[in-house]
């Protein structure tokens, strides 16, 4: 029976069956020595053969003495249980959390970094990815493991590194997403990058020589969560030993809300001293399970706490597209990009909350400010025309109201941006309800400018389900694709300033065209040929690259029949990252979020950027 009284009592059924070398100076410093190697060039990138599996973490076994981790100190901020007499009624009443042995999939960090000796640091849990050797933590933990570090997981005060449950694993090399910067003097902030208070861990095999994975059983799923309101959530977390003196782990299952102004969920639940910043946010947590779903991490304003820094408020970043692609560089050990679009909170990059993007009808892309960035042009459900002025980054600036809410545009059915006229200057071609078309050749910040009649009221227009303009045309010119409401698509390769042309018909009335939900044009295939994507009813996405008068192009399946895609109301394709290839989707989805999926190609989405949060 395993036993906190008595940890020799227990042993690892892979331990050689021998204790751990004593530590002394000489191997305190070839330690230190080899973590800072492993620091400054990761294993993966010296350009020399990877060490046996389990060759560091037997190495650090020689330091880490169960002594030495019991007597390291936290690193992370104090917290205290407020017992005011004010207060004794409500610490009575709020839930406390319970001390316990643990689980497999969560344990804690130790470090030697120099000065400050050794520390326990920070809660991790294990992340199922295909890499099997990810752990998650938060960044204001991970930005202070300097020297060298290791995780060991379903912590036991006491008991050595070979009679720990599953060993011990030696930190290889840390993500942190590099918009994350600390206050002045701290090592968190309370500023909306706090938002970003996630990081992910590499690790070694165990002495052992088993991967992080393989040791414990499984993984937990990295999950966004939809909102920030949850009936039952268990937070684990190592709090220090300053009121934990047998080392055990805490639990507790409570509902969660939003931390108002912040993309950060909140708890209420005493007992989260010290040390368990990281701790992984559990929706379907059940004791030493090997999976479960994570949709956050101890963390955010403040390090994850009030200004009082009490033990029984706790905040946690609610994963979105920063902590994916984060985890997704961490699985491929690349570094995060030095460019990443500015991180501006829950507004995202686009003024407005989620509320008001629900209201987005359509939307179109194109040059519309003279400064070669792409813009983001939105006709809104009342009527309302804005524009946002891209700044070439991922990134736009103040609306521009070119239309305040009017009757005449809630009668707006498609619209479609391109360069209709010479100067190079976007135009806004659209649809009305009754079929007539208009061209406003060159819209800006000041309006829309003047209007040409390209179809009149009444005429076949009216079955004009959707279209889009891109590089269709023969010549590399503007055309323009048409989905008509029978299903059949037609191509006019020369719209301009004199008409919409003479069109050719590229699939004929009927089949599975009647399906397509949306579509917009782009240059996904890097060719600067026409090229198409569509979203279809079922939320299969498809690109069409090189379509023309010839055809509709060769077809490529981006994502299969899914529910996800079902919810995207409105997208468009433009050049908002970079000034270059149109290939850079907006996607409006049914909840108000809004998403930039950066140098989308012809056979996968891009990086997927937040632009605006759902839920606020």
């Amino acid at each position: 029976m395993f036993s906190y009284r008595n940890p020799d009592s227990y042993a690892h059924p892979d331990a050689p069956g021998r204790p751990a070398a004593r530590g002394g100076r000489g191997a305190v410093v070839a330690l230190l020595c080899a973590a800072l190697t492993a620091l400054a060039v990761p294993a993966a990138h010296a350009g020399t053969p990877a060490p046996p599996a389990g060759q560091e973490a037997r190495q650090a076994a020689r330091f880490w003495t169960a002594e030495r981790m019991a007597a390291a100190q936290p690193l992370d901020a104090p917290r205290h249980a407020g017992t005011t007499p004010s207060s004794a009624a409500a610490a009575a009443a709020r839930p406390k959390g319970t001390l316990f042995q643990g689980t497999r999939l969560v344990g804690t960090f130790f470090g030697s970094d120099g000065p400050r000796g050794t520390t326990w640091h920070c809660t991790g849990s294990v992340i199922d990815t295909k890499a099997r050797s990810i752990v998650l933590t938060a960044a204001h933990c991970a930005r202070s493991m300097t020297g060298d570090y290791i995780f060991v997981p379903k912590f036991v005060k006491g008991a050595a590194p070979d009679r720990q449950p599953y060993g011990i694993f030696h930190i290889k090399r840390i993500f942190t997403d590099p918009r994350y910067v600390p206050d002045r003097g701290s090592s968190t902030t309370k500023k909306a990058a706090s938002d970003l208070d996630t990081a992910f861990a590499r690790v070694s095999a165990n002495q052992w020589g088993k991967s992080l994975q393989d040791a414990v059983g499984g993984g937990l799923t990295f999950t966004r969560p939809a909102g920030y309101t949850h009936r039952g959530v268990t937070v684990v977390g190592y709090p220090s030993h300053r009121h934990n003196s047998a080392g055990r782990a805490v639990k507790c299952t409570v509902p969660t809300t939003q931390l108002r102004g912040y993309r950060q969920l909140s708890m209420t639940c005493g007992g989260y001293y010290g040390g368990v910043s990281g701790s992984p946010w559990i929706t379907d947590y059940k004791d030493d399970a090997r999976t479960g779903h994570v949709i956050g991490n101890l963390g955010g304003y403040n390090g994850g706490g009030n200004d009082a820094n009490v033990d029984y408020i706790s905040y946690a970043t609610a994963f979105g597209a920063d902590a994916a692609n984060l985890l997704a560089r961490a699985v491929a050990d690349q570094a995060p990009p030095a460019d990443l679009p500015p991180y501006r909170g829950l507004s995202g990059s686009l003024p407005g909350g989620a509320g008001r993007w629900r209201k987005a009808a359509l939307t179109a892309s194109g040059e519309y400010t003279g400064d070669r960035h792409g813009d983001l042009l939105v006709v809104w459900s009342d009527g309302a025309v804005t524009l946002y002025p891209g700044d070439g980054k991922g990134g736009f600036g103040a609306e521009k109201r070119l239309r305040a809410a009017n009757s005449t545009w809630t009668h707006a059915r498609t619209a479609t941006g391109g360069t209709f006229a010479a100067g190079g200057r976007a135009g806004l071609l659209v649809r009305w309800s009754d079929g007539e078309v208009t061209l406003y050749p060159q819209p800006g910040p000041a309006g829309l400018g003047r209007e040409i009649r390209m179809a009149a009221p009444g005429s076949a227009w009216k079955n004009a389900a959707q279209f889009t303009a891109g590089a269709f045309g023969d010549d590399g010119g503007t055309g323009l694709l048409v989905r008509w409401a029978d299903g059949g698509l037609s191509l006019y390769p020369r719209v301009g300033t004199g008409g919409l042309g003479t069109g050719t018909r590229l699939l004929p009335a009927g089949g599975a065209w009647t399906k397509a939900a949306l579509l917009t044009g782009g240059d996904f295939g890097g060719t600067a040929a026409g090229d198409l994507l569509v979203r279809w009813a079922d939320g299969a996405l498809d690109t069409y690259t090189g379509t023309s008068t010839a055809g509709i192009g060769t077809k490529t399946r981006v994502r299969g029949p899914n529910s996800l895609w079902q919810r995207a109301r409105v997208l468009t394709a433009g050049a908002f990252r970079h000034d270059g290839p149109a290939d850079d989707l907006v996607v409006c989805w049914s909840d108000g979020e809004v998403t930039l999926y950066a140098d989308t190609g012809a056979k996968a989405l891009g990086t997927e950027y937040t632009l605006v949060h759902p839920g606020t």
